[in-house]
């Protein structure tokens, strides 16, 4: 019986009475030849399918069948594959004594897995340092690896994850490929790319080969580090070591030349890919849409936002906004705001970034009227202004002489945040000095209540607390 014979009649979600009644007629033969319950189990694994193999395990139990250890595995596996960490723990916990099935390295390092895949770091470490221990199971690396992985990738705990590593070498148990590559990652996602370049280093004394991985990991790291000098190190490194750069090492070496406001190098990269027989998408574009923004090279952000559908790319919410941003930087603002309202036909929702760089580009244009259009319109669509949206309208207000605005704009973004979160906004940023002529400093500029803007009574009184606190 083959799973693609069941799921037309069972679904992927059946009762456990339709699951009896399709398996009655083969019970007798599993009886006899465990084998074929296990091959189904492990199929069902395959597909993802833990209900129909939960089930199934159900419907064994209820007529007799031999339940075993493969069994319960390949139930368990399933549970793994379609992330469900509660099921599987449920299944090592309470079904395994049930059927008088001893749990062995294999079920615990698919508990493990599971919770990695769920994100529950602790229950996996709590598995891996308690539970193997209490079922006197010994720990292989298939487990050590799985805990390594949800400690660091999945738990953001780095240090748990080299202590893993450490603690595989004091057990005897010599870490693999596998092993290396989920610490790095864990120091990747954690930004420590010393340690991350540190344990890449390592690998060769370790006997071990890295990989693509490896190395995508370590450049990832130093992204986040802010070192793209050796993220392209790394990089050139790898055909040297006979190891093939793929699409993610590409991306995340692009990514840091984002960062360094390298634009020149990310877009070489760029076009290098399809020498090198890969296809960039949308993540490694908008690395490169984003470095030439953030060095204000919009012809170039542009270039590359048309180009995408050429390549069978589709711009995203991303896309556009860091090419909006390009554009306030190149003081574009009527191809900014363009960009801005060609979005909604594209099907893309603008996003706060996508309205704060339009009104940024707004304000270095003195188009003030246009920066307060596009503030109050954000409500309208579900956007919520944050302060950039607000800062760059008020500092527009302030270029256009438009004090009064500014600080009505102020008033309202008050309303909405900590008493004193606006006031050292303002002081310690870089919102509109207007305010402080008017506000801040309220001597130099007598203001009678009948005079003052509705809302600056609570402003000087929150201005008046915050020059006291300097």
């Amino acid at each position: 019986m083959a799973v693609n014979s069941l799921l037309p009649f069972l679904g992927t979600s059946p009762s456990q009475e339709a699951v009896f009644q399709w398996l009655e007629p083969e019970l007798g033969r599993w009886r006899h030849n465990p084998k074929l319950a296990t091959t189904i189990l492990s199929d069902l694994a395959k597909n993802r399918l833990p209900d129909v193999a939960l089930k199934i395990l159900r419907s064994m139990r209820q007529v007799e069948v031999e339940v075993n250890g493969f069994h319960c595995n390949a139930a368990m596996h399933a549970c793994q594959k379609a992330a469900r960490w509660q099921e599987a723990l449920e299944l090592l916990s309470f079904w395994l004594p049930e059927f008088r099935v001893s749990p062995d390295a294999v079920s615990f390092s698919t508990a493990i897995s599971s919770c990695e895949k769920g994100g529950r770091w602790q229950l996996a470490l709590r598995l891996l340092t308690e539970m193997m221990p209490l079922a006197k199971v010994r720990p292989n690396e298939v487990s050590h690896n799985a805990a390594i992985s949800a400690c660091g990738e999945k738990g953001g705990q780095w240090q748990l994850a080299l202590q893993l590593l450490g603690r595989m070498s004091a057990a005897r148990i010599t870490p693999n490929k596998i092993s290396c590559n989920a610490a790095i990652s864990a120091c990747s996602k954690a930004g420590e790319w010393q340690v991350a370049l540190d344990l890449l280093s390592r690998m060769p004394v370790r006997r071990l080969v890295p990989s693509e991985i490896s190395f995508s990991s370590a450049i990832s790291a130093c992204e986040k580090g802010g070192q793209w000098q050796l993220a392209l190190g790394l990089l050139r490194q790898m055909p040297e070591v006979m190891v093939t750069p793929d699409a993610i090492c590409y991306s995340a070496a692009m990514s840091a030349c984002e960062k360094g406001c390298q634009w020149q190098l990310a877009l070489s990269l760029l076009r290098l890919m399809p020498d090198m027989r890969l296809m960039g998408d949308e993540i490694t574009c908008n690395a490169v849409i984003s470095a030439c923004s953030k060095s204000g090279e919009w012809e170039q952000a542009l270039s590359l936002l048309c180009e995408m559908p050429a390549v069978r790319l589709v711009p995203n919410k991303i896309s556009y906004s860091a090419a909006i941003s390009a554009c306030e930087k190149g003081s574009q603002w009527e191809l900014a705001l363009s960009l801005l309202n060609s979005m909604p036909l594209k099907r893309l929702r603008p996003n706060e970034i996508s309205y704060s760089a339009a009104i940024s580009a707004c304000e270095k244009g003195g188009q003030w009227q246009l920066a307060l259009l596009l503030l109050s319109k954000m409500p309208e669509v579900r956007v919520v202004p944050d302060e950039f949206s607000y800062s760059a309208a008020m500092s527009a207000c302030e270029a256009g002489g438009q004090w009064q605005l500014a600080l009505s704009i102020l008033a309202k973004r008050s309303s909405t945040a900590l008493p004193s979160a606006p006031v050292r906004k303002l002081a310690d940023g870089n919102w509109p000095s207007v305010f402080c002529q008017a506000c801040l400093a309220p001597d130099s500029r007598p203001a009678t209540s009948a005079s003052m803007h509705p809302g600056l009574h609570q402003l000087q009184s929150l201005a008046r607390h915050f020059w006291a606190s300097r």
